[in-house]
């Protein structure tokens, strides 16, 4: 499986949106505290209100990918994300970086759903063996990110260029997503089409004709 490149860049999406999240969430409390100089309590307080905040909108994620496809939606997702991460790059006020904040996570919860809503449109019977996979690229995710956020802080003493770098790959994985869209089209089943929402933004639009054993 590993030599699917499908599989590879469902794992791609899943080290942004889970890792992103729990890479984020073991990552703001010393954000909080360092950045803003709030006490390690409050920035803790903060904390828990921004990821129970994303928690609970995972299964919106996947609510909707089932009304309008996983693959419409990661795109948004994906592309709000990289503007909350370049305004929380800014610096701004400590209210407004909560908000941002909390807004990406929100985002990237419902990324978690939406990506493993394309998982069994994709390989529907393998799903138990990618999702592994997928899951595993998540966990890997989660663990780099503050890593590579805190080397960036040690190496330039600010968050700024670590959180600009995050945003650029949340960018960069909305137009790869973009890109595959006509990839997928000629590779997909007429019915993980449908169920997906993936289209070709180059060129018009192709519609995708219904499978006869759906």
């Amino acid at each position: 499986m590993l030599g699917e490149s499908d599989t590879l860049w469902l794992s791609f999406l899943y080290s942004m949106t889970f890792g992103g999240f729990v890479g984020l969430a073991s990552f703001l409390t010393t954000f909080f505290h360092e950045q803003y100089g709030l006490t390690r309590v409050m920035a803790g307080d903060l904390t828990t209100v921004v990821v129970v905040g994303g928690s609970f909108l995972r299964p919106v994620g996947g609510w909707l990918s089932d009304r309008v496809g996983g693959y419409r939606l990661l795109i948004w997702l994906l592309g709000a994300g990289a503007l909350c991460m370049a305004l929380v790059s800014s610096v701004p006020p400590v209210s407004m970086a909560v908000l941002a904040l909390g807004v990406a996570m929100g985002l990237l919860g419902m990324g978690n759903g939406a990506v493993f809503q394309l998982v069994p449109q994709r390989f529907p019977e393998r799903i138990g063996l990618v999702t592994g996979i997928v899951g595993a690229a998540g966990g890997l995710g989660g663990f780099f990110l503050p890593t590579i956020l805190g080397a960036v802080k040690d190496a330039t003493g600010h968050y700024t260029a670590g959180l600009v770098g995050v945003a650029v790959v949340f960018l960069f994985g909305t137009v790869m997503l973009l890109e595959l869209g006509a990839v997928w089209l000629g590779r997909w089943t007429p019915t993980a089409l449908n169920r997906t929402g993936v289209f070709a933004y180059r060129g018009a639009l192709r519609p995708v004709a219904d499978d006869p054993a759906a």
